[in-house]
Order: structure tokens, then sequence, then C-alpha cells
């Protein structure tokens, strides 16, 4: 069994669409980025890359690159699960946590939820997403920006 945990964080700003584990959320601001700048599924790409020992997303999806630029975060995430699955690894369990003062998520959890778990290729069970806000301090708490937290837990598929 191996541990990965991931972190990211990214300014709000006017006129980009706020994209969280895949789904849109209406919003006065999106989230600044190369991608489409989903802060909860980039924290989960590293979770998943640092228990697999491969690194980080910043390294396989460099901003620098035009090719990645306004890409989905869900294409990242299929690739990384893609592999964890060749490397002989499946996903145990995954909690997250997005920080972020607004706009209010609760409205939207089951269906971050179900689009990551989609994309894990896992039961819903196996994928938490929490919400905490800033309470006033920072610059989540000033709604300046989100940002994610997540840890997983993968296992070795056993040999035949």
């Amino acid at each position: 069994m191996r541990v990965g945990q991931g972190y990211d964080i990214h300014p709000l700003r006017e006129g980009r669409p706020l994209i969280l584990g895949g789904v849109a959320i209406p919003h006065s601001q999106g989230l600044d980025g190369h991608s489409d700048a989903d802060v909860l599924t980039h924290a989960v790409c590293d979770a998943l890359l640092g228990a697999m020992g491969e690194g980080d997303l910043g390294t396989r999806y460099p901003s620098n690159n035009s090719e990645y630029k306004n890409l989905s975060s869900l294409v990242m995430l299929g690739n990384v699960v893609q592999t964890l699955g060749d490397k002989g690894f499946y996903l145990v369990n995954l909690d997250t946590v997005i920080l972020a003062q607004a706009p209010k998520l609760a409205p939207y959890m089951g269906l971050i939820q179900e689009s990551l778990a989609k994309v894990l290729e896992v039961s819903l069970s196996q994928v938490n997403v929490k919400v905490k806000s800033g309470e006033g301090i920072g610059m989540i708490g000033r709604a300046e920006g989100i940002a994610t937290m997540a840890i997983c837990l993968i296992e070795c598929v056993p040999p035949l």
C-alpha cells in the first residue's frame, strides 16, 4: 500500500469558468491558470502521482507548453489513472478538501464526487469530497482564490 498527497491553489478572476472536479460551477469568477485550472482535479492527480512515485502534474503538463492551454483536467486525470493501472496499482480511496469562501459549494458536492469517481473508475464510496470556508482569513477567506488538498491510498494488484 502507498499513500500520496496533493495540493493546488489558483486565484479567482473575471472571465474564466469555475471548474471543480470536472463540474462547471456557476460563479462570477473562475480560476486562473494555463489549463482549465481545476484545482481539485490537479490535487487529485498529484496525490496519485505521488503515491506511485511519478513526480507531479506540472512536470507532465508544463504550463509553458501551448498544447495544454485550456486542457480539461479530467483528461489529465484520465491519463494518470491509465498510468496507475499500467504500473499495477488500483485506488483504495481518495479524500479531498476544497478550501473556498465563495461560491457556496454544498449543492455541487455530489456532482463533483460522481465526476471524479467516474474518471477514477471507482465507486462513490471510494471518493470523499469536503469543503471548508476560509472563515474570512487570508486569500481564501477574502474569496481571492480556491485551494484544495487530496490524499489517496493505492495498492498493488496482487500477481496471479
